[in-house]
């Protein structure tokens, strides 16, 4: 692990949320960084690394991981809900915020910490081809059927995937982007993908929330649990199933034990969805990754 790297970490997050108590930026600084992340820094860290991979069978099995713990997310959340009487928006909160996690804003820059820059690559491909793809197909639906919407259509799931900024760096990268590019170039791109981290920790500080929701502890617990001990316990198993090995299994491991998606949690609250249990997930989700994540790196670096 880059242990300077993950302090700073802790200390953008640190300074973060010290910030929002004091109030010494203005209310929307958040979602401006978040902009700039998902504007200018993803998408240059994604043309710096998408064109050094070499693709082979073990990244369709990169891909194939994020599809089946969602599929077993939905099979242990149904069979949990009626033990723990979850209302439709506690189990839809559950849902979304289990099965899709914080694999790009803070999943580059941790796999980036933990892993090295090598493994970022396959970092990217398991957020693109899977998280992403999911947020805005299964995620949609799922706040359709519980939100009280119409289902989406086929189109605007579409249009919502062609307009993701980083769904064009990856398009380019995958095809025009050279692997060698010119100096000025590359060294562009390290600079503006190398504030990455430093930005998302600092808009995670700003608006992380860690009021607990006494009424739901429970179902809390439970989220917790699945997404950040048992969820990546099957995606070991899974991954050493269809053959990963190496960097790849532990990317695979790794962002699957990321915290849920702050991007899923606004949206379950934007559609008045157990908006305390949202932010609550979000919250501890961050706090307690910054102990499990170094634990599952641990792990399979001794696993070899």
């Amino acid at each position: 692990m880059a242990f300077d790297a993950f302090a700073l970490m802790l200390a953008m997050l640190a300074l973060g949320m010290a910030f929002a108590r004091l109030r010494v930026l203005p209310g929307n600084a958040a979602e401006t960084l978040n902009r700039v992340v998902l504007y200018v820094c993803l998408p240059a860290a994604i043309l710096i690394h998408v064109p050094r991979l070499r693709f082979d069978l073990s990244l369709l099995g990169l891909v194939l991981v994020p599809w089946a713990l969602a599929a077993a997310t939905w099979g242990l959340l149904r069979l949990l809900s009626p033990r723990l009487r979850l209302r439709r928006d506690e189990f839809a909160v559950l849902l979304l915020c289990t099965m899709l996690g914080n694999t790009s804003f803070i999943g580059y820059p941790m796999v980036e910490a933990l892993l090295g820059a090598q493994a970022l690559p396959y970092a990217v491909v398991y957020d693109q081809f899977g998280t992403f793809v999911m947020l805005s197909t299964l995620g949609l639906v799922v706040l359709a059927q519980y939100g009280g919407e119409h289902p989406p259509t086929k189109r605007a799931v579409a249009l919502r995937i062609a307009r993701f900024p980083p769904m064009w760096a990856l398009a380019f990268g995958l095809t025009l982007m050279p692997e060698h590019p010119p100096a000025w170039i590359a060294s562009a791109l390290e600079r503006l993908s190398g504030v990455l981290l430093m930005l998302v920790m600092l808009a995670v500080g700003l608006t992380i929330q860690l009021r607990l929701p006494r009424d739901e502890i429970a179902p809390l617990a439970t989220g917790l649990l699945l997404k950040l001990a048992l969820l990546p316990a099957l995606s070991l198993a899974l991954a050493l199933g269809v053959g990963l090995r190496g960097g790849v299994l532990q990317v695979a491991v790794l962002e699957s034990a990321m915290p849920p998606m702050i991007t899923a949690a606004a949206l379950a609250i934007s559609h008045g969805l157990a908006p305390r249990l949202a932010a609550a997930m979000v919250g501890y989700g961050i706090v307690l990754a910054m102990a499990t994540l170094p634990a599952w790196t641990y792990l399979l670096q001794r696993l070899g």
